[in-house]
């Protein structure tokens, strides 16, 4: 099955080498062990595992032999799908799960990944998601205009070139950030902190982040019933 992040990945490595300052916040103090979905190519999970123990886990074998590579011995690495993470429920303390719940196809499988996240969080472990803002500075136009059509099925969905190199199609969900709060809890977690930032938007924050807490075994927060967003 061809998945465009292995044909993207030696571009991918040589270009995303920082690890972003919100993860490194989020990591202060923490120990224990730590998932990190959707790791690309390793490049919170190595800060992560000279603070705590630490396995990466991404979709793309290329990506895992990169982070491998790039880790050199200093994390674990696997091969999953974050809508079926490949571990035991309680395994870990704390998770990462940055800038990829949004190339996830289906609000449906989004949320699944969500709730696997927080399956796999040991009660009251947190998790730092980021996904992609819809109204940032270079989309904002496009989502005006098809909210102005009414074209609101899927409403988010976007294909964005990777041109690095080679070129390859990827599947974006740009979301609000209330969309973000909403999925997060109809997948039983609690937000305990949501903000955004930008980092290549001159106007509008073209990143959201929320910090998510898994709850005492039996306690999920209620959830609600609710329509797709149309925002």
């Amino acid at each position: 099955m061809r998945n465009e992040w292995d044909e993207i990945a030696g571009n991918f490595d040589t270009t995303r080498r920082r690890p972003w300052k919100e993860c490194l916040e989020f990591m202060e103090g923490r120990e224990g062990i730590a998932i990190d979905i959707a790791c690309g190519n390793g490049r919170h999970t190595i800060p992560v595992s000279e603070r705590a123990g630490a396995v990466g886990m991404d979709s793309s074998a290329e990506m895992v032999r990169i982070a491998m590579e790039n880790a050199g011995g200093r994390a674990s690495f696997v091969v999953g799908d974050a809508s079926a993470i490949p571990f035991k429920g309680n395994t870990f303390d704390f998770a990462l799960f940055i800038a990829a719940l949004h190339n996830i196809r289906g609000r449906g499988r989004r949320v699944r990944a969500l709730e696997e996240m927080g399956r796999v969080l040991k009660d009251g472990g947190e998790g730092l998601v980021s996904v992609w803002s819809r109204w940032q500075d270079r989309w904002r136009t496009h989502f005006l205009k098809r909210a102005l059509s009414l074209r609101i099925r899927n409403f988010g969905d976007i294909d964005i070139p990777w041109k690095r190199g080679v070129e390859a199609m990827r599947f974006y969900h740009l979301y609000s950030m209330r969309e973000l709060k909403r999925d997060a809890r109809k997948a039983g977690l609690e937000v305990v902190k949501a903000w955004s930032v930008r980092k290549a938007s001159k106007k509008h924050a073209d990143n959201h982040f929320i910090i998510v807490r898994k709850g005492a075994r039996g306690k999920r927060p209620a959830q609600k019933s609710f329509p797709p967003p149309s925002e």
